[in-house]
């Protein structure tokens, strides 16, 4: 068994460990380290697409909240025909919980597909504004059907999310982005973000690779809002809104771009620092800006990028 499936394998059996101890564990801090792992998934998802594939996307909140509505929607209004009015068994409800995540991740990777075919082709500031376009648009979307609550948003969502769900998708998603740009394959979207001309030139098609990362990266955005919606069992609109995606950049400009465990430890800093500036939590978003400020002039390439170099080497 390869090296790789050796470390998902041990992720794996730590998450359970982590699981079948967690009454243990005081519950403020098991919701913090729920919020970490959810967004070290988003972080990571994004990295590929603004890390690896060298675009810039700023509508990854957008992702989160069709996995976020739509994985509600399954659980709320498809699994009690299935679960019956007990709620079925704890072996039923996690058959139910893996195919409501699934079913949100799946609705956000076609949202990716139809926003990166005919945006993908743009570049730096464009498709920034069309993502950002996208994102607005899904939040308005959302804010007025009924059917899914409109303003007042979903609530009642089934409290599935558990410590064990969070680390394990966490586990798969570092595998599966990690295995895809260290493979033969992969090492097309390092050429893209590399020099996307040259790479075009020598027959890749780069606009194909850019489509795949924004895909896979939707798709586990999907996955981290469906985790999110059966965490906090109720879910609106506006905690989606362009606020929530910058946050999402931040962790991955803070961590470095194209490097995965950098991208983690950002992720990690950035759930903590909310908790512990809450006696000053209205000023959060400015030290957030004050934070790329200083980066981007003392650290462009990252605050945990430790080799300077090609994303191909960097990328760990």
């Amino acid at each position: 068994m390869p090296k790789p499936h050796l470390a998902l394998l041990a992720a794996l059996l730590a998450a359970f460990g982590i699981s079948y101890f967690s009454d243990r564990i005081d519950p403020y801090h098991l919701d913090v380290l729920i919020g970490i792992g959810i967004n070290i998934i988003l972080a990571v998802s994004l990295n590929l697409v603004n890390g690896y594939t060298g675009q810039f996307s700023l509508g990854h909140a957008g992702f989160m909240s069709v996995g976020a509505y739509f994985a509600a929607a399954v659980s709320l209004f498809l699994a009690p025909k299935f679960l019956g009015d007990t709620g079925g068994t704890p072996v039923q409800q996690a058959f139910a919980f893996m195919a409501a995540l699934l079913a949100g991740g799946t609705c956000a990777a076609l949202a990716g597909l139809l926003v990166g075919v005919p945006s993908l082709r743009l570049k730096g500031d464009y498709l920034a504004l069309v993502t950002l376009g996208f994102g607005e648009i899904i939040r308005v979307i959302f804010q007025n059907v009924e059917f899914l609550g409109g303003a007042l948003g979903l609530n009642g969502i089934p409290a599935y999310t558990s410590i064990f769900w969070v680390l394990a998708f966490v586990a798969f998603t570092v595998f599966i982005v990690l295995c895809l740009v260290h493979s033969t394959y992969g090492r097309g979207f390092l050429a893209t973000h590399d020099d996307e001309v040259a790479s075009a030139a020598v027959g890749l098609n780069t606009t194909r690779y850019k489509i795949v990362a924004f895909v896979i990266g939707a798709f586990f955005a999907g996955i981290a809002g469906g985790l999110y919606g059966h965490f906090k069992l109720t879910i609106t609109p506006t905690g989606f809104d362009f606020t929530k995606s910058i946050e999402i950049v931040v962790m991955v400009i803070l961590g470095g771009m194209g490097n995965t465990v950098g991208v983690i430890l950002a992720a990690v800093i950035l759930t903590l620092l909310p908790e512990l500036l809450r006696p000053i939590a209205e000023y959060r978003m400015i030290i957030y800006s004050l934070l790329l400020i200083i980066l981007m002039l003392v650290r462009p390439q990252g605050l945990f990028t430790w080799k300077r170099g090609k994303l191909s080497k960097a990328g760990n």
